[in-house]
């Protein structure tokens, strides 16, 4: 049986805004196991976005326990978080949040002089990303603004496997993209996914949960 690799128990977190408390996510339990393709599903305002930013380890429960790869993420300080995201999880966005004054291999290899790859070998490894994600070569050496959004979005795919990651968190990764090019970027996840990935997809878009092994439906902060 697999092991998991996101588990959420009794999970909780409230944000207050002036005498206000807004209950974002209220006491969820998950398990995402290795290799599993999971999609999260919900409204504006059901808790997708404060469980991404939890499991991502961009935030901390207000009560309950996160674990990331066996690792309780739930009371760590900020260098300790950092290191996780650095070494756990890929992000993939929406709106690509590639470094524009870089080349697109140097946005694939910025994570991997920060994961301490050896310098000789890392243009070696930012290729092969290439390779593996179906981009070619001749686009290494081009800026933000020369690629199409589907390029963009292959690159920052690349970028988010660049450290083997145990997680890839994909945040409506189709969202800025015609609908031929969605269906390409879909296909390379499931494709990423077969190969072992473990992947967290949060859409608003149904059509997008026909990838996924399982959907995670939320209303008002809890799974349904």
């Amino acid at each position: 049986m697999s092991e998991p690799v996101v588990e959420l128990k009794g999970v909780s977190k409230i944000y207050t805004l002036g005498s206000n408390k807004i209950h974002a996510l209220d006491n969820v339990d998950l398990n995402i196991l290795k290799g599993e393709f999971v999609s999260v599903m919900g409204p504006s305002g059901s808790g997708k976005s404060t469980l991404l930013n939890l499991v991502g380890c961009l935030d901390l429960p207000t009560s309950g326990t996160v674990l990331i790869d066996g690792i309780d993420t739930s009371g760590l300080d900020d260098d300790r978080l950092t290191t996780i995201r650095r070494d756990k999880i890929g992000f993939i966005f929406q709106q690509f949040n590639l470094i524009p004054m870089l080349t697109a291999i140097e946005n694939v290899e910025m994570p991997l002089i920060f994961g301490r790859v050896p310098a000789h070998l890392v243009r070696e490894k930012a290729l092969h990303l290439f390779e593996m994600v179906g981009l070619e070569a001749m686009y290494a050496d081009h800026r933000q603004n020369e690629l199409s959004g589907g390029q963009q979005q292959h690159v920052a795919v690349a970028r988010a496997f660049a450290n083997n990651p145990a997680l890839i968190l994909a945040d409506e990764p189709t969202g800025n993209l015609d609908t031929k090019t969605g269906i390409a970027i879909m296909n390379l996840l499931s494709e990423l996914n077969d190969g072992g990935a473990t992947i967290v997809l949060v859409t608003h878009d149904s059509r997008l949960s026909t990838y996924a092994d399982k959907t995670v439906e939320m209303i008002d902060g809890r799974i349904g």
